[in-house]
């Protein structure tokens, strides 16, 4: 039967039992297919893949392109045949009693930030995998940031940038090797509508520069309650090369780069203008969007009469800014040309010569040699600067310590905020009914309570177990589905191809291993004895497995060629069916391995990681951290909820450091993890290393999640820089 025959007419079905008429009904679905609230709503999220399950799946979950297939006629059918008319009543009015709520945590944290919001700026934010514009942690974190401060009521505003083509899709050819494939988002099945400003019209907002302006149109998504900006560059009056700006997420030259950088900030603070916002905070995720700083400079010597020097104090005293990036070839430098090209305008409005500009991003100001580093900008034009760990953070005084040759190292005023998770966003819902049953009532709204979590010792070992080894059998389900349409698409042979839906093993201890696979990262650590690996994978009473998942920059040769050795090891007939690769990394992926494997593998070259979330996604859904003592890491282990890689240093010699923690790596599987995991009792049940989950679960669930993450981010760094009661932050 077609679509179209089983469309009926309003007059061939039955009223609806809630009284609805279909395009009321059609209405509230589109109402919460258009608040990205939804994606960290479970209940909601099973109503829409209800629907159409094989649709949902094919359309990577986005339910504004689910509802595009259903006229109002045909859902309210649909909705009739599953009894869905209370269940969607009920979230629609979920959604609206969310969007009201005044009896928030902030309501009696947040102070003077109730009138004067925090406007955080990041070059990306991953939200949702239907919502492409994101590569990977900085992203995801930046989402889960704006999700916590929506869930907490605290006042943010965010701003971003909107590409069209997003990050790229990953596919390995027949040799193993990365492909990049760039595909245009469609608009319309996207969340989001064009910003108004404060006269009711669409906001376009120009940025001069010295060969010609550049506009860009201002989209508007909401995220809870929290209004995300994203400015498009794409906009007719633009020349074509311009029009294609903000298509890809990092790609491009050094020029793009500092274009893209130039709209995200200068035109971020424009927007923010249009828009008829006042923050009584900047916050700058990581230094893309360094830029804004000066433009808020410029308002302030317009709007209120200011000098440059004065104007410059006062937008620093409002401005956070936090680093991400340990490497010191991480941060982003320009030369002076391409500075003048894209500030001079700005620099003649703010009255400073060129190297006075220049050397806002030097660390020696006098010094012409140097080029201009957004990183450097936003330390100087900050009076509240933060890394994301205990450990970064040291790294960081360590790094930028030449900034202040005045002041010892432990007095370097860049303290640390450990990077957090948003609970509901990547809890399993398995998993939370399982809390729910033993936790206190409304323990999702105290995630960052210790107390909460200590009743994870209240469940009974067997059904925490058994929730886990649900949850690990979906996962393969989803890995063995993955790797034979990568088989079909490569055109493999059908032996390979049932092959593939028949790897992996749920009776199997099974590691997971998924990031961005940069050479530091390590990816190939654990193989780099093969003949040891093979023999842990084929113990024929404790045997291993592997689910590797990653992308590799486009430009990052020796991170593809990684990928390549990982994905072949397929055809190596010692790991076949042990050792897996899924292409593709992304939201949902990341979401699929961390609910289901046993042990989260990480082992980046110490002190490289900054901070690290997957591993505390894992945490939530009882997986154990195997990790080095790197970022989180490093203050969340303690020797009881999980295992560690080292002890927490490393050799001048890199050659050395990998070689000691490979070997190391091997010996904590060999004795603690593989032993823990196999030692079962007479009910089949492994007590102790379900014990260990449950001391991973009360000991680190509520430390790092972004609930705590944001709250000290109010305490310590929005309200002593918006000028309320000052917390100073911790930087020891």
């Amino acid at each position: 039967m077609s679509q179209t025959d089983m469309v009926s007419t309003k007059a061939d079905l039955p009223p609806a039992p809630t009284g609805l008429s279909p395009d009321a009904l059609f209405d509230k679905c589109n109402a919460l297919a258009r608040n990205l609230w939804w994606s960290w709503q479970p209940e909601v999220i099973n109503l829409f893949r209800d629907l159409d399950p094989i649709r949902w799946r094919q359309l990577d979950h986005n339910p504004i392109a689910l509802l595009s297939e259903f006229t109002p006629e045909r859902l309210e059918m649909r909705a009739a045949e599953l009894v869905l008319f209370s269940r969607i009543n009920h979230a629609f009015r979920r959604l609206k009693e969310y969007m009201t709520e005044t009896a928030t945590w902030a309501r009696t944290h947040v102070g003077v930030l109730g009138s004067k919001p925090v406007a955080y700026f990041s070059l990306e934010f991953g939200v949702h995998e239907s919502v492409p514009i994101y590569s990977g942690g900085l992203g995801v974190l930046s989402g889960d940031h704006i999700k916590s401060a929506s869930g907490l009521g605290v006042p943010l505003v965010a701003i971003g940038l909107f590409y069209d083509q997003g990050y790229f899709k990953q596919h390995l050819n027949a040799e193993g090797y990365q492909q990049e494939e760039y595909l245009d988002t469609k608009v319309e099945n996207l969340p989001m509508e064009p910003a108004r400003g404060t006269d009711g019209k669409p906001i376009t907002i120009e940025i001069p520069t010295r060969n010609r302006p550049l506009l860009a149109k201002v989209w508007l998504m909401h995220v809870g309650r929290v209004e995300l900006y994203l400015l498009d560059c794409d906009v007719k009056e633009n020349s074509p090369e311009d029009r294609e700006l903000t298509s890809r997420l990092y790609g491009g030259d050094n020029r793009t780069r500092i274009r893209q950088e130039l709209v995200a900030g200068v035109g971020g603070i424009r927007a923010l203008k249009a828009l008829g916002i006042k923050p009584g905070v900047y916050h700058l995720n990581e230094g893309h969007s360094g830029f804004a700083t000066l433009e808020a400079i410029r308002e302030r010597m317009s709007d209120d009469g200011m000098s440059f020097d004065d104007a410059l104090r006062n937008v620093a005293r409002h401005t956070v800014f936090t680093t991400h990036t340990p490497v010191p070839a991480g941060h982003d430098r320009f030369d002076g040309g391409l500075i003048e090209e894209h500030l001079g305008p700005l620099r003649d409005q703010l009255g400073i010569s060129f190297d006075q500009l220049m050397g806002l991003g030097r660390v020696e100001p006098q010094n012409g040699n140097e080029t201009f580093c957004m990183t450097v900008l936003g330390l100087k034009l900050s009076r509240r600067a933060n890394a994301v760990s205990n450990l970064h953070g040291h790294v960081s005084r360590r790094m930028w310590a030449h900034l202040w040759p005045w002041r010892v190292e432990e007095e370097i005023p860049i303290g640390h905020i450990t990077n957090g998770v948003h609970v509901k966003s990547w809890l399993a819902w398995q998993m939370q009914q399982l809390y729910d049953r033993h936790f206190p009532a409304n323990w999702i709204k105290r995630t960052g309570e210790p107390e909460v979590w200590q009743h994870i010792y209240d469940t009974d070992p067997g059904e925490l177990w058994e929730t886990h080894n649900a949850l690990k059998n979906l996962l393969l389900a989803f890995v063995r589905r993955r790797v034979s349409r990568q088989c079909r698409r490569r055109g493999e042979n059908d032996d390979a191809v049932e092959a593939a839906r028949n790897v992996l093993d749920p009776n199997i201890l099974t590691l997971g291993f998924g990031r961005r696979f940069a050479t530091y990262k390590r990816a190939d650590l654990i193989l780099r004895d093969a003949d040891r690996m093979a023999k842990l994978v084929n113990d024929p009473k404790r045997p291993v497995q592997i689910i590797f998942a990653g992308k590799a920059h486009p430009a990052d040769e020796p991170g593809k060629q990684l990928i390549k050795r990982i994905a072949n090891m397929r055809h190596d007939s010692r790991f076949a069916g042990r050792i897996t690769f899924v292409e593709d990394y992304d939201i949902n992926v990341c979401r699929h391995l961390i609910q289901g494997v046993d042990v989260w593998l990480n082992n980046p070259r110490r002190p490289l990681e900054a901070s690290g979330t997957s591993g505390q996604k894992a945490v939530l859904n009882g997986a154990l951290n195997l990790s080095i003592l790197d970022g989180w890491w490093a203050e969340a282990y303690d020797g009881s909820n999980g295992f560690a890689i080292g002890k927490g240093t490393q050799h001048v010699d890199d050659t050395l450091t990998d070689s000691r923690d490979g070997k190391d790596l091997y010996r904590v599987l060999e004795e603690e993890v593989i032993p823990l995991y196999y030692d079962r009792d007479i009910d089949g049940l492994p007590q102790h290393w379900i014990r260990r989950m449950m001391n991973s679960i009360s000991s680190l669930a509520w430390r790092f999640s972004a609930d705590r993450m944001v709250a000290d981010y109010v305490r310590t760094a929005y309200l002593p820089a918006a000028g309320g009661l000052s917390c100073e932050m911790n930087i020891h």
